[in-house]
């Protein structure tokens, strides 16, 4: 009687635990919590990016961009992100080390939407947009300073971006890399691989529960 009890005690606790923990056994995390180990700043002022206690922050504007230093083809990358109000910044993926990242690479946007300065921006500069390339289908991003969670998946030719629980762009990158104009401006649409990074353009930003898989 006692082994059952215990066997339905534990059947119970592994029922009881937060859906997302039984969603992440093959994540690992990109940041350690505790110092920038594994990452990089590649441009804009020193001594802007930190940690503080479990987040990496950016204090302020100019602050370029922080990536991994290993590079990642196909994965699928999820985080959590805050701004503060008229907050811009953004997520590179496949990035190389130089260069206009959203263009030699690509940038999957992040900003205040909801903010009076942004009421005029077209679709590809909203949240979760791959940046000037494919605009959200709708917006899904709480206001700043709210924590918003974000989830990239890279596989192949395929970028799709879910904000907040809600699928929002699912790209062919080839289809728009059949658009002459796109694709002379855009070159980093044809990248395979590249660093992950994290950009600053205006004000504070913070990032915290960074964790990868990598995908086949």
């Amino acid at each position: 009687m006692r082994t059952i009890a215990i066997c339905v005690l534990l059947i119970a606790s592994v029922n009881t635990l937060p859906a997302g923990d039984k969603a992440e056994g093959d994540f690992k995390p990109l940041f350690n919590g505790k110092d920038l180990a594994g990452w990089k700043q590649y441009t804009g002022k020193s001594g802007v990016w930190f940690v503080e206690k479990d987040k990496i922050v950016c204090e302020k504007g100019g602050g370029g961009w922080l990536g991994t230093e290993k590079d990642y083809a196909d994965f699928e990358l999820r985080l959590e992100y805050r701004l503060t109000p008229g907050g811009n910044s953004g997520v590179y993926i496949r990035a190389p080390e130089t260069g206009h990242i959203s263009r030699v690479g690509m940038e999957i946007q992040l900003l205040d939407d909801d903010h009076s300065k942004y009421a005029k921006v077209k679709p590809f500069q909203n949240t979760g947009a791959i940046y000037h390339v494919v605009g959200p289908t709708e917006r899904h991003a709480k206001p700043a300073p709210e924590w918003n969670d974000i989830a990239i998946l890279a596989k192949g030719r395929s970028v799709k971006v879910t904000l907040n629980g809600k699928k929002i762009v699912e790209a062919d990158l080839d289809k728009y890399l059949a658009i002459p104009a796109v694709a002379k401006e855009h070159t980093g649409l044809k990248r395979d691989a590249g660093k992950i990074g994290l950009q600053s353009h205006t004000d504070r930003v913070e990032f915290r529960n960074l964790r990868i898989r990598e995908v086949k």
